[in-house]
């Protein structure tokens, strides 16, 4: 990017990833603006900036108001005169078996999800290509790569997002402004806590999917438990987006998602989509242990995901403590 202190702009920067990357980017020269949806996500952003010594501009926007977007543009360009870097993070989740959503839930998560990404980047363009410089990061999930059950109306808005992506890196290529699509594995975040929006028929027990709806949230919170990855890493991951000389298109996040991915194009589609389809489908309708109900919002999944963290930072201080000992016991001593 440019040697000046590049001027960012992070949406959903009130929790999860989008808070981190904020703060992560402000500890590195950056000079960010972070939008929150509410007082209490402006509040939370200045408590955590401060907590590390940090400036991070927090300003109200809602992703789905036309004229919260063109003020908050309007703001960053009159304080520096351009605009280097938009990273999308706002979003909302939506779970639950497809015939169970309301189209009314699915609008407002495409309001949010897709046409946020879209009207926010058609405000900041112009600015981009007169200046003949930016970049764009749009934040899009593995559920943009594979889909599967209970996320149906998550997973569409996320694959129409990494297609935006691929047609806007074509077309902003022509004035020097790179788009790249970042791409997390299942990670924990206040998404799948009080975020994590269950579609509202599909917590009611007569809804013929409720016992299927139920194991595979019980899988997935499994899942998040056991993750190695945090949101520092995918903050780690935008600050790369940002200051590589070349970006590339895609960025995914997370092992087992790129060992998904890798399988998928190393085999034949339908034979991994067969593999996938039959495991899935027997967990869920044949679980071991059946769930008897939804988990909690959170389902004591974040402390779980901070001892499982903790643990494997230990693990990784051990490892490194054995191999400085090792290093210092076979190097020669100096008199």
């Amino acid at each position: 990017m440019t040697e000046r202190k590049p001027v960012t702009l992070i949406t959903g920067a009130g929790s999860g990833l989008g808070l981190e990357s904020a703060l992560f980017l402000a500890a590195r020269n950056f000079r960010v603006y972070g939008t929150a949806f509410s007082e209490g996500e402006q509040r939370e952003m200045l408590e955590q900036a401060a907590k590390r010594g940090l400036q991070v501009t927090p300003l109200r926007m809602d992703v789905t108001k036309r004229a919260d977007i063109e003020r908050t543009v309007d703001t960053i360009i009159r304080e520096n005169g351009r605009i280097d870097a938009v990273v999308h993070f706002a979003g909302l989740g939506l779970r639950g078996f497809f015939e169970d959503l309301s189209m009314q839930e699915i609008r407002q998560l495409y309001d949010v999800n897709v046409f946020g990404i879209m009207e926010l980047t058609q405000v900041v363009l112009p600015h981009m290509r007169a200046q003949r410089s930016g970049r764009i990061i749009i934040t899009a999930s593995a559920a943009g790569r594979m889909g599967e059950m209970s996320i149906a109306g998550y997973s569409s808005g996320k694959f129409a997002v990494v297609g935006l992506g691929e047609c806007l890196r074509q077309e902003c290529a022509l004035f020097n402004v790179q788009v790249s699509v970042l791409e997390p594995g299942l990670i924990y975040t206040p998404h799948f806590g009080i975020n994590r929006n269950r579609a509202r028929r599909a917590q009611d027990p007569s809804s013929p999917y409720y016992f299927w709806f139920c194991q595979h949230e019980a899988l997935v919170d499994k899942l998040l438990a056991h993750n190695k990855f945090t949101a520092e890493d995918i903050a780690a991951v935008v600050h790369k987006i940002l200051t590589a000389r070349h970006p590339r298109i895609h960025y995914m996040v997370g092992f087992k998602l790129k060992m998904m991915v890798a399988l998928h194009n190393i085999i034949p589609f339908e034979w991994f989509e067969r593999i996938q389809e039959r495991i899935v489908v027997r967990m869920v309708s044949k679980p071991r242990h059946p769930a008897t109900g939804l988990s909690g919002l959170d389902a004591g999944i974040s402390e779980r995901v901070k001892d499982h963290h903790a643990a494997h930072a230990l693990s990784k201080a051990e490892i490194c403590g054995v191999r400085d000992a090792a290093n210092s016991a076979t190097s020669p001593k100096s008199t």
